[in-house]
């Protein structure tokens, strides 16, 4: 999951720490909410704890009308001005592209089945401007909120992935909600964290953004914080392989 800020909405990144600051003069109307009610219809009915049922929702051509009402939304809105809200708005905005995205290339083996370059292509609409998931991610996301439970809430359509939230991230509920997930992915999902080896085995996230988790030196000492089995610090850990095989549920 590896131009700039664009006038629909933007942010300032400061050096000594990145905040969350909407610009005023936005063009495109301010969202009213996290996410339209559609959204959490179609979560509801294809989103289980063992991956999306694509193949049922590749089927039904109403629901893939749905989905498109649910990105529309997020093309053609700019974010709420309070943090938090924003935060919910963007990770629902970025799941729901993605969601749209594998379901045009169904049946697919994975996200980078055909295309290498998945995450790095120009093809979905943000706030009016067309951008990759990367730069979603990468240069607005993770700098503007610095919040390092991100990794955990967003879904790549990817095995090794932690799973799709099967609702949508609002602001009520937000702060739950990230924990619950970070918890989950670490403490019971062998993809997070897998310690039934001679040596412990962590996910590959980790390792990208190790800066988002206080450093690779420090990434048990985050890993320890969501594990009722701590795991020693000094204790010598590997990284998991990554399985970018689709996340697919009958």
């Amino acid at each position: 999951m590896i131009t700039r800020f664009f006038a629909a909405f933007a942010f300032l990144v400061f050096a000594a720490g990145a905040s969350w600051q909407p610009l005023h003069g936005a063009e495109l109307p301010e969202a009213t909410g996290a996410a339209p009610p559609a959204y959490g219809d179609l979560l509801q009915k294809y989103a289980t704890p063992n991956g999306i049922r694509y193949a049922a929702w590749h089927a039904n051509p109403d629901d893939l009308q749905l989905l498109k009402t649910v990105t529309d939304f997020y093309a053609t809105t700019s974010p709420p001005e309070d943090r938090e809200a924003a935060l919910a708005w963007h990770l629902n905005a970025y799941n729901a592209g993605i969601l749209a995205e594998i379901l045009k290339k169904y049946p697919t083996k994975g996200p980078l089945d055909g295309e290498p370059h998945f995450f790095e292509k120009d093809r979905i609409v943000v706030s009016g401007k067309l951008m990759s998931f990367n730069h979603l991610e990468q240069k607005l996301i993770r700098p503007a909120f610095n919040e390092p439970r991100i990794h955990f809430a967003l879904n790549c359509a990817s095995e090794s992935c932690p799973p799709l939230f099967p609702k949508p991230f609002t602001v009520d509920s937000l702060e739950a909600d990230l924990e619950r997930l970070t918890r989950a992915f670490i403490d019971d999902n062998p993809q997070g964290v897998d310690s039934s080896g001679r040596r412990p085995k962590i996910s590959k996230l980790f390792d990208w953004y190790a800066g988002d988790f206080g450093g690779k030196k420090n990434l048990l000492v985050y890993v320890n914080r969501y594990r009722r089995t701590p795991i020693p610090v000094a204790e010598p850990f590997d990284f998991l392989e990554y399985s970018w095989k689709l996340n697919s549920a009958p």
